[in-house]
Formats: C-alpha cells, structure tokens, sequence
C-alpha cells in the first residue's frame, strides 16, 4: 500500500529555518516526480517545489532563494529545506509523489503543519 508520511512542521519566528521530510513506502520512488505542496486556511493548495525523477527542481516564485527540495532515492525520502521563514509560509504542508510512467498515480501525505508566527 502506498504510503507518505510527513514530518519537521512546526512553530517558527519569522527568519526561522525548518526541515521537512516525507518517507515513502510501498511505490518505487526513483519512479517518480515528487513535489511539496501548501495549503493555508481559506486558500487553494498550491505548488511549492517539485523535483523530477531525475533531479531537476523547480520553486514558486515565493519561496525561491529561500527553500530547497531534495531527495534521497534509496532511502526513500523528499526533503524540504526552509529558510527565512515569512509569515505567509504558514499552512499545512503537503508532499506528494506522481508516477512518471503512470502519470493517473499520485500519491499524497496528511500532511505537516507549519506555523510562523512570533
């Protein structure tokens, strides 16, 4: 069974830094594009950063210069790495994972919430 898990969110001040993690089990990870997204109360759930296959990433504008995505493939691991913490970076945070063969499976976490706030 398909399985994400997140973890790392919590209460930051703002200018904080913090890491987020996402273990996979039971998909062939190296198979697929995996991507954090964000939702914040009363908002759509937005892309944040997404890494392919391969490796090649890609931010919203908001977060670049500030988060960086990474994998780990053979320990089955999606990283996010946040830096100078805003307010507005505060949802709940999202990882997900979408075959590059099969692109109708995507995969999703329950998700990390992260709060940014003084």
């Amino acid at each position: 069974q398909a399985q994400l898990v997140e973890s790392g969110g919590g209460l930051v001040q703002p200018g904080g830094s913090l890491r987020l993690s996402c273990a996979a089990s039971g998909i062939i990870f190296s198979n697929c594009h995996m991507a954090w997204y964000r939702q914040a109360p009363g908002k759509e759930r937005e892309m944040v950063a997404h890494i392919t296959s391969w490796k090649t990433t890609n931010y919203t504008d908001s977060v670049k210069g500030r988060f960086t995505i990474s994998r780990d493939n053979g320990q089955k691991l999606l990283y996010l790495e946040m830096n100078n913490l805003k307010p507005e970076d505060s949802a709940v945070y999202y990882c997900k994972g979408q075959h590059m063969l099969d692109p109708g499976k995507i995969y999703w976490g329950q998700g990390t919430q992260v709060t940014v706030s003084s």
